[in-house]
């Protein structure tokens, strides 16, 4: 894609103006049976999902069914992001966690490996060994949210691995990141993994030639936020010695054009342990000036980026997975942060260049395990569970304030995914060990 530096800035401002626009015209809609939510969940007839009353949600997409591009929906559908359509619709763009050894996945899908080895294999990322191509990738969806209909579905990147989360970018396209570190010669895979690579959120069938983004780092990539005014992109690395990173293209919106990748660094304290595991190192709402470190050889063939940058002064979190940006801001989860290790969400402020520890979950609480996040048209955070019991959507405040939102009743399957189409009627989510793609609405104003 090429992009002239005008284009660009409009786009961007668009994209800003996107929250601002909605956080007006979108009221907070709170039930009175809740100081901050939407009122006590009730129970599912069907047995899946929890909501508050007014709420309803329908399953749009499973594992396994068919595809309009004669493809099968793939399995364990993760991140998320909306986009706007053709006539009113919204592209929801999809990614797939499938690994190398996710045997059940691998047999479901038999027919898939059939039509991969078929297409142009510049269209395949990696073909695998012995005719197995890698089965991770993204998928996108043609909704209407006015009839709550699903009218397409097609698959839009093929062969990457794990793809967990990653983000939308303010030029119309999605940045779809490799949660694994496997190289060429290891599980059968013919070509290196450990990266990011762009999917353009389109509603016409096809297969986005799948360029690693190498620039962008090799490491256990989760998510993704990209600033609108600068194009700098900012990343999670999902590890429990994992640091954040930001990308400063060489050219804003052309992100295969190379670029610098940096850590991020406590100005007044080097290599610092945010995760509060041993005391606590970083309390609530504490504001730590940022710096930016340079990094060598991003590219790594051993995994070993976060080791050397965090021996060079980067701070250390515990596991960041989900990002989001929303009107000057970057926040992001740590899933393993904290005394408990139930999660942290933090707050990057981009004028300020501050970061504060936003909210951190405590034992007992209503949040566990933070993973994928979105922030609402109104502005509250909803974060995704990923716990080891019943898992829960869990609305924020901007005040820190938590409330729960829905209830996965099916499975002890994590949430995943959780984003707004954007007219804001519609929250999207995916029950991922089960396969399901949700749409949600209800009174959100």
């Amino acid at each position: 894609m090429s992009y002239s530096r005008r284009h660009f800035l409009q786009m961007s401002a668009a994209f800003g103006l996107g929250f601002a626009g909605l956080h007006t015209l979108v009221g907070c809609g709170r039930s009175a049976e809740s100081q901050y939510g939407y009122g006590a969940l009730e129970q599912d007839s069907a047995g899946i999902l929890d909501l508050p009353a007014g709420f309803r949600y329908q399953i749009i997409a499973r594992a396994g069914g068919a595809m309009s591009d004669g493809f099968v929906v793939p399995g364990k559908p993760d991140g998320m992001a909306t986009f706007p359509g053709p006539d009113g619709r919204t592209l929801l763009v999809c990614n797939h966690e499938v690994n190398h050894d996710d045997e059940a996945d691998l047999g479901a899908f038999g027919k898939s490996f059939e039509l991969l080895s078929r297409l142009d294999p510049s269209l395949v990322y990696d073909a695998g060994t012995e005719g197995r191509p890698r089965l991770g990738g993204v998928s996108t969806m043609v909704y209407d949210t006015r009839s709550q209909t699903l009218e397409s579905h097609h698959l839009s990147l093929a062969g990457s691995l794990r793809n967990c989360a990653g983000g939308p970018t303010p030029w119309g396209s999605w940045i779809t990141c490799e949660e694994e570190f496997l190289s060429e010669g290891e599980s059968g895979c013919a070509a290196d993994h450990g990266y990011c690579f762009e999917v353009p959120a389109s509603a016409t069938p096809g297969l986005a030639r799948p360029e690693p983004l190498k620039a962008m780092g090799r490491f256990w990539h989760e998510a993704v936020a990209v600033d609108p005014a600068t194009g700098i992109v900012y990343l999670t690395e999902d590890d429990a010695e994992g640091l954040i990173y930001r990308f400063i293209p060489a050219v804003p919106g052309q992100l295969s054009q190379g670029g610098r990748l940096q850590a991020l660094v406590a100005r007044d304290a080097q290599s610092l342990d945010t995760r509060n595991w041993e005391g606590r190192t970083v309390a609530v709402s504490q504001a730590l000036p940022v710096a930016w470190l340079d990094l060598e050889d991003t590219n790594p063939a051993e995994d070993d980026l976060r080791l050397r940058g965090f021996a060079a002064g980067a701070a250390r979190f515990a596991r960041g997975e989900g990002m989001w940006y929303a009107e000057g801001k970057i926040y992001f989860a740590c899933t393993s942060g904290g005394p408990a290790e139930n999660g942290q969400i933090w707050r990057y402020d981009l004028g300020s260049e501050q970061l504060a520890l936003f909210v951190e979950a405590e034992e007992g609480g209503l949040m566990r395990r933070a993973d994928n996040l979105t922030v609402a048209p109104w502005g509250d955070i909803v974060v995704c569970e990923d716990s080891d019991s019943i898992d829960h959507l869990v609305g924020i405040t901007p005040d820190g304030n938590m409330y729960r939102l829905a209830r996965n009743v099916l499975s002890d399957s994590e949430l995943a995914g959780s984003v707004f189409s954007p007219d804001g009627t519609t929250l999207f989510v995916n029950l991922q060990q089960d396969g399901l793609t949700l749409a949600i609405t209800g009174p959100w104003t």
